[in-house]
């Protein structure tokens, strides 16, 4: 079998997110435990790994799995652009930066807005973010409130509707992630 993504890539992006995120950490379903940032970027990669690997649809897969790694670190570290863009290339930054939320703008308009920016990108954007929000429909944090649940819910369809064209497989997993998630739908 021929290799599918170059190790050394991977490892770059790994290594330079796993730095990017130190420290980082984000919250469980169980009250009070907090898991290493880390793991929802590597669980990432991993979904889109495996949609990459069973439906492959031409993509290219270096370029996936870099911007899924480094997915996050324009919006939630000191990282920026240009040092995406220098150590990289602007394809990639190009790509992460679609994938990040404009803080200048309001709230409730930041996804739509990206979502338009992925849309601009070829489909390797648009699956990963296919993939992140697969994994973000895990059990929610413990203190959510039954609204915050719901809306995350209506934002992840959101995301289908927009992206799902991208990829039939994790269209479908994703598809099934929103039905899934009602379970979390406790006032």
């Amino acid at each position: 079998m021929p290799n599918l993504w170059s190790q050394d890539l991977f490892t770059k992006a790994w290594e330079y997110a796993a730095v990017a995120h130190h420290g980082q950490t984000y919250s469980t379903p169980v009250e009070g435990l907090r898991m290493d940032y880390l793991a929802h970027v590597g669980a990432v990669a991993m979904e889109l790994m495996h949609g990459l690997v069973t439906e492959q649809q031409g993509l290219e897969f270096d370029y996936a799995l870099q911007c899924a790694l480094l997915h996050d670190v324009l919006e939630d570290t000191p990282r920026t652009y240009p040092e995406l863009v220098a150590e990289f290339g602007q394809k990639i930054a190009d790509g992460v930066a679609a994938l990040s939320k404009n803080p200048d703008l309001p709230r409730t308009e930041q996804m739509l807005d990206s979502l338009q920016r992925i849309q601009q990108q070829p489909k390797e954007v648009w699956v990963v973010k296919l993939a992140d929000r697969i994994n973000n429909l895990s059990a929610p944090p413990a203190h959510w409130t039954y609204e915050r649940k719901l809306a995350y819910q209506a934002e992840a369809q959101v995301i289908y509707d927009h992206l799902h064209s991208a990829h039939a497989l994790l269209a479908q997993r994703l598809s099934q992630k929103i039905a899934n998630y009602s379970q979390y739908l406790t006032a």
